[in-house]
């Protein structure tokens, strides 16, 4: 059962995490000034369907049609509030020349700031956990940044800006702080929902509702930038799918093209896909994937630490990465399976040392310690040959 719980989490992980990059990518690359409509419908999707697991209409009730949570509300509106801060301060580094390839090396590090956040916390990680993460960090920056050289990408600060290169360098690390600070909140979150489950024994699905559905609130006074970007995504074209992955917003066809009036789609479909706008169509799929892919990592959350969770993250981003050169066609530069190696590599030892040995040790030390219990008691109360230290020793151990 364990065992089927484990793979559903990484199924919907690595499905949805990975599905969604590429829907975001569908948008982004047509409508780059999408972000905050991206994150609302994100956002409202994941409430909605999040509500039937909190709904109740009995007497224990908080309103709402809610039932009463198990972490006091105050604790889930702190949460969702920095939540809600991530992802719109991720979304505003764009808005300083930080380019895609450099977006995602930078949040790679995340991995650090929660080891990081941790030992500020008092917690303890072994030196090999130290290393595995510093190994994984390396291995997915060198790959981001191998991705964006095979496809020709100047990632320096001057090369994203079309201004005077002093304004592009100012702006350039005005976007590094924002992503800074949006890493240092991560981080710092990561701990302390994690420090929420072990307190109150909540569920991951109040998590996932209560960190969406009050949030919601705090796109109110974006109405109207929210209700331009989905004007420009109703106007776009209706989609034209294909197997190939192409430019469907500006109608590029491809001899393995399947037309939306093919007889291998259900009527509805046809006519969904050849009625509705590109851009609403892939806005929905982008939420629905976000869907998925946040409802894993919050079942993984409720039964992992934060730095395992930041592990299965790194790992997906680089699974994403080779998705990527392998559908699009893209070569695999030597750096790229440097960078591949080294993730999957650390990320294995980080397991082995989390999941294996640091379990054995403890368990170990504990049956010592038992055995040293068991004998005192029997000597204690037998010959009185018992010799305190030894005894104290062997608990010591």
């Amino acid at each position: 059962m364990a065992a089927a719980a484990s793979l559903g989490m990484i199924g919907l992980i690595f499905g949805g995490c990975c599905s969604n990059v590429f829907a975001l990518e569908a948008i982004v690359k047509n409508e780059p000034d999408s972000g905050l409509l991206i994150t609302f419908f994100q956002f409202l999707f994941a409430a909605v369907a999040a509500y039937p697991s909190q709904a109740s209409f009995g007497k224990n009730t908080s309103g709402f049609g809610l039932k009463l949570p198990v972490v006091p509300i105050k604790r889930w509106a702190f949460i969702a509030a920095m939540f809600w801060g991530i992802n719109m301060l991720n979304n505003w580094a764009f808005a300083f020349n930080i380019s895609v390839p450099v977006h995602i090396i930078l949040r790679s590090f995340g991995s650090v700031t929660t080891m990081a956040a941790g030992a500020l916390q008092g917690r303890r990680y072994s030196a090999l956990q130290v290393v595995s993460v510093a190994l994984l960090t390396i291995g997915v920056g060198v790959s981001a940044w191998a991705d964006a050289s095979s496809k020709g990408a100047d990632l320096s600060p001057t090369a994203s800006a079309s201004s005077s290169p002093t304004t592009s360098t100012t702006d350039f690390v005005q976007g590094l702080l924002v992503l800074l600070i949006a890493q240092l909140l991560s981080a710092y979150m990561g701990i302390y929902v994690q420090d929420t489950y072990s307190l109150y024994r909540a569920s991951w699905l109040e998590n996932l509702f209560y960190s969406h559905f009050l949030s919601l609130p705090l796109f109110l006074p974006l109405a109207p930038t929210l209700r331009r970007q989905y004007v420009r995504l109703a106007a776009t074209p209706p989609l034209h799918l294909q197997l190939g992955l192409h430019d469907s917003f500006s109608g590029a066809t491809a001899a393995t093209s399947i037309s939306t009036r093919s007889p291998l789609l259900p009527t509805p479909v046809r006519t969904l896909l050849g009625t509705a706008p590109a851009g609403l169509l892939y806005l929905a799929l982008n939420a629905l994937t976000q869907l998925a892919c946040i409802s894993g990592v919050n079942a993984l959350s409720a039964r992992s630490s934060a730095v395992t969770v930041t592990i299965v993250l790194n790992v997906r981003k680089l699974v994403s990465f080779l998705l990527s050169a392998a559908l699009f066609g893209h070569r695999f530069p030597p750096a790229m399976l440097v960078g591949a190696a080294l993730v999957f590599g650390s990320g294995a030892l980080y397991g082995w040392e989390t999941s294996v040995r640091i379990p054995a040790e403890r368990r170990a030390g504990e049956a010592q310690g038992g055995d040293g219990m068991v004998r005192a008691k029997a000597d204690k109360g037998g010959d009185g040959r018992v010799e305190n230290g030894r005894v104290e020793k062997e608990k010591a151990r």
